[in-house]
């Protein structure tokens, strides 16, 4: 698969770097192409000696060096790449890119590249969920570029969690799913997101919580790994998915209009909060507050179960039908009764108790139930709950 494919690597200045040798060597194994980049950091883990030896290229470190320039100038040599690879990407590297610059070889060819990037974080754990750190993630993942990992694990300076890069063959399957289109290449998927808003009257509505962070995540990681995603959402805070067919909706009815214009899917994620209930009547007027004191009375009919409604079909039913169960109580059995009363196949359980800060924070905690049994994940940032259970989907089709 990465027969004469070209790698234009980037190597950061973290302890990580040593892995890289052991990286260059298995894309070598599988007949790719690595033309190295050192930062200046990187040059105090790994020597240009022991890269070039190992690539059988010659090292790149210096932006302002003129032989380099003459021979290979830094635009060409960041677009005869067929993937630009960054390990490690370090706190520091991410930043750089995250803000547009390009004051070394590594960021002006980061900058000045028309390919496919994808990064490898690795850095101490409290770097990796400072919030910086996240902000900057998140941009990067909307600009398009890919990640892989990072891993949780002992750290060399003794701290555990998630931060340690990825290992050389979890890189390699990630450069050869990104050069192929992904595993999910010519798969259609649905996803719902955010909360719906039902009218009470012109300037009132039934609504919840719900950001749409986590529906957001879902998209951009299907999308990541090659599949063509519809993305229906609600009125929700999160920003929209890059790359995706985005269809804006408000209500539970129009949600459910648009899920059924876009099937046939290969699988459908209904991350969506979907209000219960909406009003029997709409007024057209505002409900008007008089001196009598009186309470207006609502009366509430139920709104239509797009979940129960897409796994209840017959023809036209994705293969896998995925759904969400925000709960407060006895998650775990509440979310498989749910999943059993709604006839899907999956069901991500997550506990919305306010104490948790899940309901429109950036973190989710979930559990992944199937007819096989559960799987329960820890506490972790929503992109990389995303992440899992977009390669668990890609698993399963």
């Amino acid at each position: 698969m990465l027969q004469g494919r070209k790698i234009l690597l980037v190597i950061g200045g973290g302890i990580a770097a040593y892995k890289c040798l052991d990286l260059i060597r298995r894309l070598a194994e599988r007949g790719a192409g690595v033309t190295p980049v050192l930062t200046r950091a990187a040059q105090e883990f790994v020597t240009p000696l022991s890269v070039a030896a190992l690539s059988g290229r010659k090292v790149y470190t210096d932006l302002f060096d003129l032989t380099d320039e003459a021979e290979m100038g830094h635009i060409q040599l960041s677009r005869e790449a067929d993937l630009v690879v960054v390990a490690p990407a370090t706190a520091d590297l991410l930043a750089k890119m995250a803000g547009g610059q390009a004051n070394d070889l590594a960021t002006t060819l980061l900058m000045a590249t028309d390919k496919r990037v994808l990064v490898a974080p690795a850095m101490n754990v409290r770097m990796w969920e400072h919030p910086a750190t996240q902000r900057n993630v998140k941009t990067l993942q909307s600009d398009g570029v890919l990640f892989t990992g990072p891993n949780e694990g002992d750290m060399a300076c003794g701290e555990f969690g998630p931060g340690r890069m990825s290992e050389p063959l979890e890189i390699v399957a990630a450069i050869e799913a990104a050069l192929s289109g992904g595993p999910l290449k010519g798969k259609h998927i649905l996803v719902t997101s955010g909360p719906t808003h039902e009218p009470i009257d012109p300037v009132r509505y039934i609504a919840n919580r719900s950001s749409g962070a986590q529906g957001t995540a879902v998209a951009e990681a299907l999308a990541g790994l090659g599949a063509r995603v519809t993305f229906v959402t609600g009125p929700a805070d999160a920003d929209r998915p890059v790359g995706v067919d985005v269809i804006e909706v408000e209500t539970a009815r129009e949600m459910l209009a648009a899920v059924e214009g876009a099937l046939p899917a290969d699988a459908a994620v209904f991350a969506a909060a979907v209000a219960d209930w909406r009003m029997a009547s709409e007024t057209s007027s505002k409900i008007k507050k008089d001196s009598s004191g009186r309470v207006p009375e609502l009366e509430l009919t139920e709104n239509p179960d797009i979940l129960k409604t897409v796994a209840h079909m017959g023809r036209g039913r994705p293969p896998l039908v995925v759904g969400f169960a925000a709960e407060t109580d006895d998650v775990i059995a509440n979310a498989a009764a749910k999943r059993e009363r709604k006839g899907c196949d999956w069901i991500v359980a997550n506990d919305v108790s306010p104490e948790t800060g899940i309901m429109g924070g950036d973190e989710n905690a979930v559990t992944l139930i199937t007819a096989e049994g559960q799987e329960s994940w820890p506490r972790l940032s929503k992109v990389e709950v995303a992440r899992r259970l977009a390669a668990r989907i890609a698993e399963a089709l």
